[in-house]
Order: C-alpha cells, then sequence, then structure tokens
C-alpha cells in the first residue's frame, strides 16, 4: 500500500554488534551485560512476504468466502484505521519522527498530497475491486507487468527518455503477461479494466510524487506518507463506498464477516505499511526488488493450493516469461551475474568438501539437505493430490443450524 524507495544506497542494517565480537570480544570485556544483539534482516524480509501475502489473501478471502462484498468500503475501512494508527504512533513512538523534517504547507499539501492521495484512493479501490472477478494467481499475474506501466507513464511526462534497450524489455514483459491471459480460463474483462485501471493509477501516483514531492525537496517514507496520505483517502473512499454501495450494503454483513475479522484485516494490511519500513531501513532496494519478485511466485503457488485456481501450461510460460523479463527490468545484466556468482560461492560453501574453507558445519549441512528433501516431499505430494483430484475433495461440515 505504501511506497517503495528504490535507491540502492539504503542502510544495510547490518549492525556490528557480533561483527565486533567475533573480532576478539574486547567490545564484551570492556561493557560487561551491554552487548547490543542486532535483529538478521530475514527476520524483515519474511515478516514483509508474510504481511503482504496474508493482506492479499486476507481480502480476498473476506470478499469471496465471508460474503463481505464491498471492496470499496473494506478499503474505506483500512484506511480510517491507518489515519487512527498513525496519529496514535506519532504521539507515543519514534517511527513518525521522519515527518519532523518534512516541511507541510497548506500549497504542499494542496497542490501534491491531495491528487497523490486521490490516486492512491483510485490504486487501492481498484486493487480490492478485481478481487470480485480473477483469481488471486491471475492478479499476480497481471501485476508483473505493473514496471511496464510505470515506465510508459515516466515516458508520458517525460520524466525519463525513451531507449530501445528498455522498450524491448517492455515488449517482452507484456508478450509474456498476454500468454498468461490468453491461457487464463476464468477470464474476466471487467476485472481486467479494473486491474489495469489500478495499476494505471498507481503509475500516475509514483510519477507524481517523483516531480512534486521531489520537486519541493520532500522524502517520505512509506509510514509518513500514509500519515498524509491516510485522512485524504478515507474521505475520498466514503464518497465513493456511498455512492457505489450505500444502495446494496446491508449491515448485516458485517456481523456475518465479523467484527474481530474486520478489526483483525485492517491491523494485517497496517502492519505492512509497518514492515514495509523496517524493510527498507534494514535492506537494500535490490534485497527489496527480489523479495518483491519471489513474493509474487509464492502467493500465486499459495493462492493455487488454497482455492484450487486452475493454471494452463500456456499461462505458466507466458508468467515465467513476464517474469523474466520483469527480473532483468529491475536488476540489469551486470546484478544478475553478480547474484549468480554470490549463489554459487555460498552454494559451494555449503556443499564443498572438507578440504575447503567453510563456515558451515557438517551438522548445519545435513539439516539443510533434510529440510530440502521434505519441502521437494510436500511439493511433489501436493501436486500428485492435487492432479488426481484429491485436493478438490470437499468436507461438508455441519453448519450452526443442523447442530441446532
Amino acid at each position: 500500500m505504501a511506497t517503495k524507495r528504490e535507491d540502492g544506497d539504503a542502510e544495510q542494517g547490518l549492525i556490528s554488534g557480533e561483527e565486533k565480537r567475533a573480532d576478539g570480544g574486547e567490545d564484551t570485556a570492556q561493557r560487561p551485560g551491554r552487548i547490543r544483539r542486532s535483529i538478521h534482516p530475514v527476520f524483515y524480509i519474511a515478516a514483509w512476504i508474510f504481511l503482504s501475502n496474508t493482506t492479499i489473501l486476507f481480502n480476498k478471502w473476506l470478499i469471496d468466502n465471508r460474503g463481505f462484498k464491498y471492496p470499496a468500503t473494506l478499503t474505506c475501512w483500512h484506511l480510517i484505521f491507518a489515519t487512527i494508527s498513525t496519529q496514535i504512533l506519532a504521539r507515543t513512538t519514534s517511527l513518525l519522527d521522519g515527518r519532523k523534517t518534512v516541511k507541510m504547507t497548506g500549497r504542499v499539501y494542496l497542490r501534491a498530497i491531495v491528487p497523490i492521495g486521490l490516486l492512491y484512493s483510485a490504486s487501492l479501490v481498484c486493487s480490492n475491486m478485481v478481487y470480485l472477478y480473477l483469481s488471486v494467481a491471475f492478479i499476480q499475474m497481471l501485476k508483473s507487468a505493473s514496471p511496464v506501466i510505470v515506465l510508459l507513464t515516466a515516458w508520458a511526462w517525460r520524466v525519463e527518455q525513451p531507449s530501445l534497450k528498455r522498450f524491448i524489455n517492455v515488449i517482452v514483459i507484456v508478450f509474456g503477461v498476454a500468454l498468461a491471459s490468453v491461457g487464463e480460463i476464468n477470464f474476466s474483462f471487467i476485472g481486467f479494466l479494473f486491474q489495469l485501471g489500478g495499476t494505471t493509477a498507481e503509475a500516475m501516483r509514483l510519477i507524481m510524487i517523483q516531480i512534486l514531492l521531489s520537486g519541493e525537496g520532500q522524502n517520505m517514507d512509506p509510514l509518513v506518507s500514509l500519515y498524509y496520505y491516510a485522512p485524504v483517502c478515507a474521505i475520498m473512499n466514503i464518497f465513493i463506498a456511498g455512492a457505489a454501495e450505500a444502495p446494496t450494503f446491508e449491515f448485516g454483513d458485517i456481523a456475518k464477516a465479523g467484527y474481530g475479522l474486520l478489526l483483525l484485516n485492517a491491523a494485517v494490511a497496517f502492519l505492512l505499511n509497518v514492515s514495509s519500513v523496517f524493510l527498507i531501513g534494514k535492506t537494500s532496494g535490490l534485497v527489496m526488488t527480489l523479495t518483491g519478485i519471489f513474493k509474487s511466485i509464492l502467493l500465486v503457488v499459495v493462492s493455487v493450493l488454497i482455492w484450487n485456481t486452475s493454471i494452463s501450461g500456456l499461462q505458466f510460460i507466458g508468467y515465467g516469461i513476464a517474469l523474466g523479463g520483469l527480473t532483468y527490468y529491475s536488476l540489469g545484466w551486470e546484478q544478475l551475474v553478480s547474484i549468480t556468482a554470490g549463489f554459487t560461492s555460498w552454494f559451494k560453501s555449503i556443499f564443498g568438501s572438507q578440504g575447503s574453507k567453510t563456515r558451515v558445519s557438517p551438522a548445519a549441512r545435513k539439516a539443510l539437505i533434510a529440510v530440502l528433501a521434505v519441502l521437494t516431499t510436500l511439493v511433489l505430494t501436493s501436486g500428485f493430490l492435487y492432479s488426481t483430484g484429491l485436493a478438490n475433495t470437499v468436507i461438508q461440515l455441519p453448519s450452526r443450524n443442523d447442530s441446532e
């Protein structure tokens, strides 16, 4: 939901507490009982992936399985919750201290925050509306074309100069998404338009942030931007929800969905924004890009297992082409070569011969092999059950009325 910084020089977050102890323990000897232990960046990566995918799956589940078919109202509730939460955090924690460096005037608010907030609102509403028409897996396939829309919008606004190399890369991604769309069994043109509208609104929002806020000398992290955008978006969504869903809205559907579940849903969506702040601060733009690509693949797999979504071979090939183009677009050839070399070196350090220098113990290698074996077995078993139709077996549980 929040803006992601793409700068590669973000803080790495690798606090040197453990490094100092490894150098001889001098720091420990001088300051007994005051050893600082930092949280490993893997924790922030895992938390962001979990909360991001949980938010998407939670929204889809509320709309499809709990009968809360009011995407605009759900988005409005998220933004109201975010408005209240950011105001509380600003007064009780240091997470929003970045707002003190923002020079917010009435001119900046009306010229930048309000229009960007309206585009943000449109992006969120469309992103939730699409769950009424398309599967989560197919939505993620369409989202792989987001950089294409952003690049085309940047060219249209003359923020970037067109280049033949990037244009060819764009064609590859579009071709992959087109194949995935052709292979989609339950294709909905209305859902496709909602996804396209949400992606376009998000692209325009990012470009306007680059033009307006950068021109005003502002620099906001995702949580600070939510602090300013959420009230504008909440007010805008109240009008959207009132016009689009008020005539068919039934208050009984709130109780049907569950007050606690709706509160939990908004809390998870807000925690996603908090986790993105920590992820940006503790890693780099490169790690964030790789994490986003991996998250997309993982979400497709999880959604297939939960909803038994059918993916055709053509769709699988198209998504693979789109992901390949997206990876090359995001990283470039030099980064890909560097990452491949680093992974190869890491792999050799774990599974190398006893004579090679390695910091991984034999017990750790055996544990890693065991984990990989278990994961491979689970994947193969799940694929077998799904292909034989056993995964489609529905267990009918007695309803509450039957038990009474």
